[in-house]
Protein backbone atom coordinates (compact mmCIF):
# COMPACT_ATOMS: atom_id res chain seq x y z
CA UNK A 1 0.00 0.00 0.00
CA UNK A 2 2.60 2.74 1.01
CA UNK A 3 4.20 2.54 -2.48
CA UNK A 4 1.02 3.06 -4.10
CA UNK A 5 -0.05 6.06 -2.09
CA UNK A 6 3.38 7.57 -1.98
CA UNK A 7 2.98 7.41 -6.32
CA UNK A 8 -0.49 8.92 -5.98
CA UNK A 9 0.14 11.51 -3.17
CA UNK A 10 3.45 12.87 -5.50
CA UNK A 11 1.19 12.87 -9.25
CA UNK A 12 -0.99 14.64 -7.22
CA UNK A 13 1.53 17.20 -5.92
CA UNK A 14 2.84 17.07 -9.04
CA UNK A 15 -0.34 17.43 -11.32
CA UNK A 16 -0.24 21.29 -11.46
CA UNK A 17 3.57 21.33 -12.43
CA UNK A 18 2.97 19.07 -15.38
CA UNK A 19 -0.05 20.67 -16.43
CA UNK A 20 1.55 23.75 -17.05
CA UNK A 21 4.19 22.64 -19.01
CA UNK A 22 1.65 20.96 -21.04
CA UNK A 23 -1.24 23.00 -20.69
CA UNK A 24 -2.01 25.94 -22.82
CA UNK A 25 -0.22 28.58 -23.75
CA UNK A 26 -2.00 31.34 -21.29
CA UNK A 27 -1.72 28.55 -18.57
CA UNK A 28 2.24 28.24 -19.13
CA UNK A 29 2.63 32.23 -19.57
CA UNK A 30 -0.04 33.73 -17.33
CA UNK A 31 2.37 34.21 -13.90
CA UNK A 32 5.36 35.82 -16.59
CA UNK A 33 2.83 37.79 -19.03
CA UNK A 34 0.82 39.15 -15.87
CA UNK A 35 4.71 40.15 -14.59
CA UNK A 36 5.79 42.16 -17.38
CA UNK A 37 2.41 43.71 -18.18
CA UNK A 38 2.20 44.75 -14.00
CA UNK A 39 6.10 46.40 -14.44
CA UNK A 40 5.48 47.83 -17.71
CA UNK A 41 2.51 50.06 -16.45
CA UNK A 42 4.32 50.94 -13.05
CA UNK A 43 6.00 53.78 -14.49
CA UNK A 44 6.30 56.22 -17.77
CA UNK A 45 9.68 55.25 -19.01
CA UNK A 46 8.94 55.03 -22.45
CA UNK A 47 7.19 58.36 -22.62
CA UNK A 48 10.00 59.97 -20.68
CA UNK A 49 12.56 58.63 -23.02
CA UNK A 50 10.90 59.45 -26.55
CA UNK A 51 10.37 63.34 -24.90
CA UNK A 52 14.39 63.45 -24.54
CA UNK A 53 14.76 61.69 -27.94
CA UNK A 54 12.40 64.39 -29.89
CA UNK A 55 13.26 67.48 -27.87
CA UNK A 56 17.07 67.30 -28.21
CA UNK A 57 16.88 65.81 -31.87
CA UNK A 58 13.39 66.96 -33.13
CA UNK A 59 13.13 65.58 -36.67
CA UNK A 60 14.74 63.09 -37.99
CA UNK A 61 14.85 62.83 -41.17
CA UNK A 62 17.16 61.00 -43.38
CA UNK A 63 20.57 62.05 -44.88
CA UNK A 64 20.71 64.78 -41.71
CA UNK A 65 22.66 65.54 -38.87
CA UNK A 66 19.69 65.53 -36.66
CA UNK A 67 19.11 61.76 -37.78
CA UNK A 68 22.99 60.28 -36.94
CA UNK A 69 23.26 62.04 -34.07
CA UNK A 70 19.97 60.56 -32.37
CA UNK A 71 21.33 57.30 -33.53
CA UNK A 72 24.68 58.09 -31.62
CA UNK A 73 22.87 58.74 -28.80
CA UNK A 74 20.19 55.93 -28.84
CA UNK A 75 23.47 53.43 -29.01
CA UNK A 76 25.32 54.77 -25.93
CA UNK A 77 21.77 54.51 -24.10
CA UNK A 78 21.07 50.89 -24.94
CA UNK A 79 24.88 49.74 -23.93
CA UNK A 80 24.29 51.65 -20.61
CA UNK A 81 20.73 49.82 -20.67
CA UNK A 82 23.20 46.20 -21.02
CA UNK A 83 21.47 45.55 -24.12
CA UNK A 84 23.36 42.54 -25.90
CA UNK A 85 25.36 43.02 -29.29
CA UNK A 86 24.18 46.94 -29.44
CA UNK A 87 25.49 48.23 -33.11
CA UNK A 88 24.37 50.43 -35.99
CA UNK A 89 24.34 48.23 -39.28
CA UNK A 90 25.03 51.31 -42.46
CA UNK A 91 22.81 51.32 -44.79
CA UNK A 92 23.00 54.65 -47.88
CA UNK A 93 19.53 56.68 -47.70
CA UNK A 94 18.35 59.18 -50.19
CA UNK A 95 19.32 63.19 -49.21
CA UNK A 96 16.09 65.43 -50.27
CA UNK A 97 16.96 69.09 -49.23
CA UNK A 98 13.18 70.53 -48.88
CA UNK A 99 14.63 73.96 -48.70
CA UNK A 100 12.29 77.54 -49.39
CA UNK A 101 8.96 77.48 -50.01
CA UNK A 102 6.03 78.95 -50.12
CA UNK A 103 2.67 79.13 -51.87
CA UNK A 104 0.85 82.69 -52.05
CA UNK A 105 -2.85 83.55 -53.58
CA UNK A 106 -2.43 86.26 -55.82
CA UNK A 107 -6.03 86.53 -57.15
CA UNK A 108 -9.02 86.77 -56.34
CA UNK A 109 -6.96 88.13 -53.16
CA UNK A 110 -3.69 88.13 -51.66
CA UNK A 111 -3.17 85.31 -48.97
CA UNK A 112 0.15 83.57 -47.93
CA UNK A 113 -1.23 79.77 -48.20
CA UNK A 114 0.49 77.19 -45.52
CA UNK A 115 2.10 74.55 -48.03
CA UNK A 116 4.70 71.53 -47.38
CA UNK A 117 6.53 70.46 -50.25
CA UNK A 118 6.35 66.65 -50.95
CA UNK A 119 9.32 64.28 -50.49
CA UNK A 120 11.34 64.47 -54.06
CA UNK A 121 9.64 66.81 -55.75
CA UNK A 122 11.57 69.31 -58.10
CA UNK A 123 12.24 72.89 -57.38
CA UNK A 124 10.41 75.84 -59.62
CA UNK A 125 12.27 78.16 -61.22
CA UNK A 126 13.87 81.21 -58.58
CA UNK A 127 11.09 83.28 -59.59
CA UNK A 128 8.55 80.86 -58.41
CA UNK A 129 5.79 79.87 -60.86
CA UNK A 130 2.63 81.94 -61.14
CA UNK A 131 -0.54 80.83 -63.05
CA UNK A 132 -3.72 80.02 -62.91
CA UNK A 133 -5.73 77.28 -60.54
CA UNK A 134 -7.63 74.34 -61.79
CA UNK A 135 -9.19 72.08 -59.21
CA UNK A 136 -10.15 68.70 -60.22
CA UNK A 137 -11.71 66.52 -57.44
CA UNK A 138 -9.76 63.07 -58.58
CA UNK A 139 -8.22 61.61 -61.72
CA UNK A 140 -11.25 61.26 -63.78
CA UNK A 141 -12.19 64.53 -63.54
CA UNK A 142 -8.76 65.59 -64.35
CA UNK A 143 -8.92 63.39 -67.63
CA UNK A 144 -12.28 64.74 -68.64
CA UNK A 145 -10.85 68.33 -67.89
CA UNK A 146 -7.49 67.89 -69.34
CA UNK A 147 -7.43 70.36 -72.22
CA UNK A 148 -8.49 73.13 -69.29
CA UNK A 149 -5.21 71.96 -67.47
CA UNK A 150 -2.08 72.98 -70.01
CA UNK A 151 -0.09 75.79 -68.06
CA UNK A 152 -2.35 75.92 -65.13
CA UNK A 153 -1.09 74.98 -61.33
CA UNK A 154 -3.72 71.61 -60.88
CA UNK A 155 -5.17 71.04 -57.12
CA UNK A 156 -6.70 67.72 -56.47
CA UNK A 157 -9.15 68.67 -53.71
CA UNK A 158 -9.68 64.74 -52.72
CA UNK A 159 -11.19 63.89 -49.54
CA UNK A 160 -9.89 61.72 -47.19
CA UNK A 161 -11.70 58.28 -47.35
CA UNK A 162 -9.11 56.18 -46.01
CA UNK A 163 -4.87 56.79 -46.59
CA UNK A 164 -4.65 53.96 -49.11
CA UNK A 165 -6.86 55.38 -51.61
CA UNK A 166 -6.16 58.80 -50.44
CA UNK A 167 -2.63 58.82 -50.52
CA UNK A 168 -2.48 57.60 -54.16
CA UNK A 169 -2.84 61.74 -55.49
CA UNK A 170 -0.06 62.47 -53.28
CA UNK A 171 2.12 59.98 -54.76
CA UNK A 172 0.98 60.06 -58.54
CA UNK A 173 -0.71 63.52 -58.65
CA UNK A 174 1.94 65.19 -60.08
CA UNK A 175 2.70 62.69 -63.25
CA UNK A 176 -0.91 63.00 -63.91
CA UNK A 177 -1.01 66.62 -63.86
CA UNK A 178 2.32 67.09 -65.83
CA UNK A 179 0.28 64.29 -68.61
CA UNK A 180 -2.19 66.91 -68.81
CA UNK A 181 0.02 69.74 -69.27
CA UNK A 182 0.57 71.61 -66.01
CA UNK A 183 3.46 73.39 -64.41
CA UNK A 184 3.08 72.35 -61.17
CA UNK A 185 0.58 70.25 -58.95
CA UNK A 186 -0.75 70.78 -55.09
CA UNK A 187 -2.80 68.29 -53.25
CA UNK A 188 -5.04 68.72 -51.10
CA UNK A 189 -3.38 67.13 -47.56
CA UNK A 190 -4.41 63.35 -46.63
CA UNK A 191 -6.28 63.83 -43.40
CA UNK A 192 -9.62 63.51 -42.28
CA UNK A 193 -9.15 66.83 -39.95
CA UNK A 194 -6.72 70.15 -40.05
CA UNK A 195 -6.43 73.16 -38.33
CA UNK A 196 -4.37 74.78 -41.31
CA UNK A 197 -1.93 71.65 -41.18
CA UNK A 198 -0.24 71.26 -44.42
CA UNK A 199 0.89 67.28 -44.38
CA UNK A 200 3.71 66.26 -46.70
CA UNK A 201 4.91 63.30 -48.01
CA UNK A 202 6.61 60.83 -50.56
CA UNK A 203 5.78 61.66 -54.07
CA UNK A 204 6.89 59.87 -57.07
CA UNK A 205 8.10 60.67 -61.24
CA UNK A 206 7.57 59.36 -64.52
CA UNK A 207 10.16 59.49 -67.19
CA UNK A 208 7.40 59.79 -69.54
CA UNK A 209 6.41 62.78 -68.58
CA UNK A 210 7.64 65.99 -67.43
CA UNK A 211 8.90 66.80 -63.20
CA UNK A 212 6.75 69.24 -61.94
CA UNK A 213 7.09 70.79 -58.77
CA UNK A 214 4.24 69.15 -56.29
CA UNK A 215 3.41 70.42 -53.03
CA UNK A 216 -0.01 69.95 -50.34
CA UNK A 217 -1.94 72.55 -48.96
CA UNK A 218 -4.42 72.29 -46.49
CA UNK A 219 -7.85 71.17 -46.18
CA UNK A 220 -9.60 74.49 -45.46
CA UNK A 221 -7.54 76.13 -48.54
CA UNK A 222 -8.55 73.43 -50.86
CA UNK A 223 -11.93 74.12 -49.97
CA UNK A 224 -12.08 77.40 -50.59
CA UNK A 225 -10.22 77.53 -53.84
CA UNK A 226 -12.71 74.76 -54.89
CA UNK A 227 -15.98 77.22 -54.04
CA UNK A 228 -13.87 80.12 -55.35
CA UNK A 229 -13.41 78.12 -58.60
CA UNK A 230 -17.65 76.77 -58.57
CA UNK A 231 -18.48 80.37 -58.30
CA UNK A 232 -16.24 81.37 -61.30
CA UNK A 233 -13.69 83.83 -60.37
CA UNK A 234 -10.19 83.39 -61.82
CA UNK A 235 -8.07 82.02 -59.14
CA UNK A 236 -4.03 82.37 -59.41
CA UNK A 237 -0.96 81.34 -57.40
CA UNK A 238 2.08 81.75 -56.91
CA UNK A 239 4.33 78.44 -55.87
CA UNK A 240 8.06 79.35 -54.50
CA UNK A 241 10.19 76.14 -54.38
CA UNK A 242 13.92 75.32 -53.96
CA UNK A 243 14.38 71.71 -53.11
CA UNK A 244 16.52 69.80 -54.41
CA UNK A 245 17.93 65.87 -54.58
CA UNK A 246 21.49 65.42 -53.25
CA UNK A 247 23.83 62.12 -53.45
CA UNK A 248 22.95 59.27 -51.03
CA UNK A 249 24.63 59.89 -47.56
CA UNK A 250 25.50 57.35 -45.11
CA UNK A 251 22.87 55.96 -42.37
CA UNK A 252 22.69 52.97 -40.20
CA UNK A 253 19.75 50.74 -38.42
CA UNK A 254 20.17 50.29 -35.03
CA UNK A 255 20.39 47.02 -33.55
CA UNK A 256 20.38 45.75 -29.90
CA UNK A 257 19.56 42.19 -28.12
CA UNK A 258 18.72 39.92 -25.31
CA UNK A 259 20.33 36.68 -25.81
CA UNK A 260 18.65 33.59 -25.97
CA UNK A 261 19.52 31.14 -23.45
CA UNK A 262 19.05 27.69 -25.60
CA UNK A 263 18.33 29.07 -29.10
CA UNK A 264 19.70 32.53 -29.21
CA UNK A 265 20.29 31.76 -33.50
CA UNK A 266 16.99 31.98 -33.28
CA UNK A 267 15.46 35.25 -33.91
CA UNK A 268 12.21 37.31 -33.06
CA UNK A 269 12.40 41.35 -34.08
CA UNK A 270 10.55 43.59 -33.07
CA UNK A 271 10.82 47.13 -33.89
CA UNK A 272 10.15 50.60 -35.78
CA UNK A 273 11.66 53.24 -37.82
CA UNK A 274 13.96 56.07 -36.17
CA UNK A 275 13.64 58.19 -39.30
CA UNK A 276 11.08 60.76 -39.64
CA UNK A 277 9.98 63.09 -41.88
CA UNK A 278 11.57 66.99 -41.70
CA UNK A 279 8.66 68.82 -40.03
CA UNK A 280 7.21 68.18 -36.10
CA UNK A 281 9.31 66.13 -34.28
CA UNK A 282 8.61 62.79 -35.73
CA UNK A 283 7.02 61.65 -32.13
CA UNK A 284 4.19 59.64 -33.23
CA UNK A 285 5.59 58.84 -36.70
CA UNK A 286 8.12 56.91 -35.47
CA UNK A 287 9.91 57.38 -32.67
CA UNK A 288 7.09 56.11 -30.79
CA UNK A 289 7.27 52.89 -32.23
CA UNK A 290 11.00 52.70 -31.76
CA UNK A 291 10.95 53.54 -28.38
CA UNK A 292 8.63 51.31 -27.08
CA UNK A 293 9.77 48.56 -29.00
CA UNK A 294 12.96 49.69 -27.38
CA UNK A 295 11.80 49.57 -24.06
CA UNK A 296 9.96 46.26 -24.24
CA UNK A 297 13.62 44.60 -24.91
CA UNK A 298 15.10 46.59 -21.87
CA UNK A 299 12.08 46.04 -19.36
CA UNK A 300 12.81 41.54 -20.22
CA UNK A 301 16.62 42.61 -19.51
CA UNK A 302 15.45 44.41 -16.15
CA UNK A 303 13.01 41.93 -14.89
CA UNK A 304 16.04 38.89 -15.70
CA UNK A 305 13.64 37.32 -18.39
CA UNK A 306 15.47 35.42 -20.66
CA UNK A 307 13.75 33.51 -23.25
CA UNK A 308 14.85 30.18 -24.90
CA UNK A 309 15.33 32.46 -28.08
CA UNK A 310 16.92 35.88 -28.59
CA UNK A 311 14.85 39.04 -28.81
CA UNK A 312 15.94 41.53 -31.56
CA UNK A 313 15.16 45.03 -31.11
CA UNK A 314 15.64 47.13 -34.76
CA UNK A 315 14.96 50.06 -35.17
CA UNK A 316 15.21 51.19 -39.33
CA UNK A 317 16.37 53.97 -40.94
CA UNK A 318 14.75 56.07 -43.68
CA UNK A 319 11.34 54.54 -43.88
CA UNK A 320 9.48 57.31 -44.77
CA UNK A 321 11.19 58.63 -48.12
CA UNK A 322 13.15 55.48 -49.51
CA UNK A 323 12.91 52.12 -47.32
CA UNK A 324 16.49 51.52 -47.63
CA UNK A 325 16.37 49.82 -44.16
CA UNK A 326 14.24 47.51 -44.42
CA UNK A 327 15.35 46.51 -47.62
CA UNK A 328 19.44 46.61 -45.95
CA UNK A 329 18.27 44.78 -42.89
CA UNK A 330 16.83 41.94 -45.13
CA UNK A 331 19.98 42.14 -47.32
CA UNK A 332 22.64 42.21 -44.56
CA UNK A 333 20.38 38.90 -42.22
CA UNK A 334 19.44 37.12 -45.67
CA UNK A 335 21.32 34.26 -44.71
CA UNK A 336 19.90 34.02 -41.00
CA UNK A 337 16.31 34.72 -42.25
CA UNK A 338 15.48 30.78 -41.87
CA UNK A 339 15.93 31.75 -38.19
CA UNK A 340 13.85 34.86 -38.19
CA UNK A 341 11.21 33.00 -35.53
CA UNK A 342 8.81 36.33 -36.01
CA UNK A 343 9.30 39.84 -36.84
CA UNK A 344 6.83 42.73 -35.00
CA UNK A 345 6.52 46.58 -35.92
CA UNK A 346 4.91 49.22 -34.54
CA UNK A 347 4.39 52.44 -37.16
CA UNK A 348 0.66 53.28 -36.26
CA UNK A 349 0.88 55.40 -33.68
CA UNK A 350 1.72 54.85 -30.37
CA UNK A 351 -2.33 54.73 -28.48
CA UNK A 352 -3.64 52.66 -26.66
CA UNK A 353 -3.62 48.97 -28.33
CA UNK A 354 -5.80 46.53 -29.54
CA UNK A 355 -3.89 43.82 -30.25
CA UNK A 356 -2.16 42.86 -33.44
CA UNK A 357 -2.53 42.44 -36.72
CA UNK A 358 -0.88 38.93 -38.41
CA UNK A 359 0.28 37.43 -41.56
CA UNK A 360 2.23 33.84 -41.75
CA UNK A 361 0.26 30.14 -41.41
CA UNK A 362 -2.84 29.10 -39.80
CA UNK A 363 -0.98 27.17 -37.06
CA UNK A 364 1.47 30.53 -36.22
CA UNK A 365 -2.28 31.91 -36.00
CA UNK A 366 -3.46 29.97 -33.61
CA UNK A 367 -0.52 30.39 -31.46
CA UNK A 368 -0.33 33.68 -31.55
CA UNK A 369 -4.07 34.05 -30.75
CA UNK A 370 -3.50 31.93 -27.72
CA UNK A 371 -0.86 34.36 -26.98
CA UNK A 372 -3.19 37.11 -27.24
CA UNK A 373 -5.26 36.30 -24.64
CA UNK A 374 -2.47 36.94 -22.13
CA UNK A 375 -3.12 40.70 -23.33
CA UNK A 376 -7.25 40.51 -22.14
CA UNK A 377 -7.02 42.58 -19.25
CA UNK A 378 -5.29 45.23 -20.73
CA UNK A 379 -7.89 45.42 -23.81
CA UNK A 380 -4.72 44.41 -26.35
CA UNK A 381 -5.69 41.02 -26.49
CA UNK A 382 -7.44 40.78 -30.01
CA UNK A 383 -5.12 39.18 -32.71
CA UNK A 384 -6.46 39.35 -36.42
CA UNK A 385 -5.55 38.20 -40.16
CA UNK A 386 -3.47 40.18 -42.11
CA UNK A 387 -0.51 42.70 -40.59
CA UNK A 388 2.98 44.15 -40.65
CA UNK A 389 4.56 47.23 -41.61
CA UNK A 390 6.56 48.61 -44.10
CA UNK A 391 9.95 47.78 -42.94
CA UNK A 392 9.17 44.35 -42.22
CA UNK A 393 7.77 43.84 -45.64
CA UNK A 394 11.08 42.44 -47.02
CA UNK A 395 10.97 39.78 -44.72
CA UNK A 396 7.18 38.90 -45.07
CA UNK A 397 8.74 38.59 -48.94
CA UNK A 398 10.88 36.03 -47.55
CA UNK A 399 8.79 33.79 -45.10
CA UNK A 400 8.85 34.80 -42.16
CA UNK A 401 5.79 34.91 -39.88
CA UNK A 402 5.28 39.24 -39.21
CA UNK A 403 2.40 41.00 -37.36
CA UNK A 404 2.02 44.56 -36.95
CA UNK A 405 1.20 46.48 -33.53
CA UNK A 406 -3.08 48.09 -33.99
CA UNK A 407 -3.45 50.84 -32.06
CA UNK A 408 -6.59 53.38 -31.52
CA UNK A 409 -5.49 55.08 -34.92
CA UNK A 410 -8.54 57.70 -34.88
CA UNK A 411 -6.05 60.45 -34.46
CA UNK A 412 -3.16 59.28 -36.63
CA UNK A 413 -3.87 60.78 -39.44
CA UNK A 414 -4.62 64.22 -38.03
CA UNK A 415 -0.55 64.89 -37.26
CA UNK A 416 0.62 62.42 -39.90
CA UNK A 417 3.52 63.99 -41.26
CA UNK A 418 3.15 67.83 -39.79
CA UNK A 419 4.05 69.99 -37.95
CA UNK A 420 1.75 69.00 -35.22
CA UNK A 421 3.57 65.27 -34.81
CA UNK A 422 4.67 66.33 -31.16
CA UNK A 423 5.15 65.29 -27.75
CA UNK A 424 1.72 66.77 -26.53
CA UNK A 425 0.11 64.38 -29.03
CA UNK A 426 1.03 61.24 -26.82
CA UNK A 427 0.17 59.48 -23.40
CA UNK A 428 1.92 57.89 -20.80
CA UNK A 429 0.00 55.33 -20.03
CA UNK A 430 -1.24 54.53 -23.51
CA UNK A 431 2.93 54.00 -24.16
CA UNK A 432 3.25 52.01 -21.60
CA UNK A 433 0.41 49.66 -22.72
CA UNK A 434 2.08 49.29 -26.05
CA UNK A 435 5.14 48.42 -23.84
CA UNK A 436 3.64 45.60 -22.03
CA UNK A 437 2.03 44.42 -25.46
CA UNK A 438 5.12 43.97 -27.48
CA UNK A 439 7.28 43.14 -24.17
CA UNK A 440 4.35 39.88 -23.53
CA UNK A 441 3.83 39.14 -27.63
CA UNK A 442 7.93 38.99 -28.26
CA UNK A 443 9.08 37.16 -25.10
CA UNK A 444 6.25 34.69 -25.35
CA UNK A 445 7.25 34.00 -28.81
CA UNK A 446 10.74 33.47 -28.41
CA UNK A 447 10.32 31.11 -25.43
CA UNK A 448 8.14 28.98 -26.83
CA UNK A 449 9.30 25.24 -27.04
CA UNK A 450 8.72 25.73 -30.79
CA UNK A 451 9.36 28.31 -33.48
CA UNK A 452 6.33 29.13 -34.84
CA UNK A 453 5.26 27.07 -38.08
CA UNK A 454 6.25 28.64 -41.60
CA UNK A 455 3.33 26.42 -43.07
Amino acid sequence: MRPFVWTTLTALMLAPALRAQTGSVATRYRAVADRIMNTALADSAAYHRLAVLTDRFGPRFSGTSNLERAIDWILDEMRKDGLDNVRGEPVMVPRWVRGEESAELVEPRPRRLPMLGLGGSVATPASGITAPVLVVKNFDDLARRAAEARGRIVLFNVPFTNYGETVRYRGAGAIAAARAGAVASLVRSVTPYSQQTPHTGGMGYNDSVPKIPHAAITVEDAEMLQRMQDRGERIVLRLRMSARTLPDAPSRNVVAELRGSALPDQVVVLGGHIDSWDVGQGAMDDGGGSVVSWEAVRLLKRLGLTPRRTVRVVLWTNEENGLRGGAGYRDAHVSELSNHVLAMESDAGVFAPSGFGFSGSDAAFATVREIGALLQRIGAGEVTRGGGGADIGPLAREGVPVMGLNVDGSRYFYYHHTDADTMDKLDPREMALCVATMAVMAYVVADLPEPLARR
